[in-house]
């Protein structure tokens, strides 16, 4: 995900409150159901009936309709149009995924946020117009390995493909040293944004601020260089 569409997002959190889903799927379900909890009001759809009964069984949207999200007039009927941010949750279906971003898009839709299960998938639904386009299987995946392999990173924020922002553990061959004497910049080739417990944060620290075992920093760089820590 892209600084771009991070500061998008920003923009939603703040002013908006109304999502639809397209896609009841495990992922849709989650999102529905996520976005639900938070107190936002959430349209979940999917042309299979079965689906959108057992999200009104569940209660995990405000309402639920069934509906083919390639037919325009469906679309509209529906007042799918009229929502701030649509969530196409159709991953395996690449046709449908990318006519229902078009539509949505042709329509004025604001913001279109679709699920890609490939990389050529996700370059026709940006080329057709969708404001963000996620791949939640392949972040799964990384996540997991970051997880596995560095279980001390506690948060990670992907900038791109190359680099990311980590919050992390501070390992106990940082214990009690100043920033100063661990000079991570010059070791490592990363830069310490922030120092904290978990819940307080000192951002862009002084030099010779102190770092306990235990405590968080949050370093951005190459994850190249990010996974040459001792942590």
């Amino acid at each position: 995900m892209s600084l771009r569409s991070l500061n998008f997002l920003d923009g939603l959190r703040r002013d908006h409150r109304q999502f639809a889903v397209i896609g009841l799927g495990r992922f849709g379900r989650a999102v529905c159901e996520t976005l639900h909890k938070l107190g936002y009001d959430v349209m979940g759809t999917d042309i299979d009936e079965k689906l959108v009964a057992q999200v009104i069984t569940d209660r995990i949207a405000s309402t639920a309709i069934q509906l083919d999200s390639t037919k325009p007039i469906a679309l509209r009927e529906a007042g799918l149009f009229e929502f701030d941010t649509v969530i196409v949750a159709i991953g395996n279906y690449i046709e449908e995924s990318i006519i229902t971003t078009l539509n949505l898009k042709e329509a004025g839709v604001h913001c279109v946020v679709a699920k890609a299960s490939t990389e050529i998938h996700g370059k026709l639904l940006k080329r057709v117009g969708a404001d963000i386009v996620i791949f939640p299987e392949y972040e799964a995946g990384c996540d997991l390995a970051y997880t596995l392999t560095k279980p001390a990173i506690l948060e990670r924020l992907d900038l791109d493909q190359e680099n990311s922002i980590v919050e992390v553990r501070v390992p106990e061959e940082f214990d009690n040293k100043s920033l100063a004497e661990l000079q991570i910049r010059a070791r490592f080739g990363l830069n310490v944004i922030a120092i904290g417990d978990g819940e307080r944060y000192k951002i862009n620290p002084n030099p010779q601020d102190r770092i306990h075992k235990g405590c968080a920093m949050v370093i951005m760089g190459s994850n190249k260089d990010i996974q040459r820590l001792p942590i």
